[in-house]
């Protein structure tokens, strides 16, 4: 019997470490899974996060990078991602970031991944969370 691989926690230099007991990506074997990911800007010592700006646009963006430095972490690119989960905040804001999505993953050979977006409610000025799935290999 093969021995079990190990689970190992994710998290990039980018990212401060997060205020509760989980991990920012978590890999075991060929999964990588990311950890809802904000639009929080790179991670500056002896300060709290705080979002990269007030638009849809500027935390999509950062947030799509900080999945990306996860993945990046755990060995894997936008190409191994199976499922990308999106939290919104604002009913009205699906078909701007649907824009924001398209034009980001405009590259890629094929679609990242299966998607399924719901409405939430975040913490005062974020406006959109970002959790995504990947298989390597």
């Amino acid at each position: 019997m093969s021995e079990p691989s190990k689970k190992t926690a994710l998290t990039p230099a980018t990212h401060t470490t997060p205020p509760a007991k989980f991990s920012h990506g978590v890999k075991k074997g060929s999964i990588l899974q990311v950890a809802g990911q904000v639009g929080f800007g790179p991670a500056v010592q002896g300060q709290a996060p705080a979002p990269v700006g007030p638009t849809l646009r500027e935390q999509t963006l950062q947030t799509f990078a900080n999945v990306q430095a996860i993945l990046e972490e755990g060995g894997a690119t936008w190409e191994d991602v199976m499922m990308v989960r999106v939290y919104l905040t604002d009913t009205a804001h699906f078909a701007e970031f649907n824009e924001i999505y398209n034009s980001y993953f405009a590259d890629l050979k094929e679609a990242p991944a299966a998607r399924t977006t719901v409405y939430v409610g975040l913490p005062a000025g974020l406006l959109v969370e970002v959790d995504a799935l990947a298989v390597l290999g």
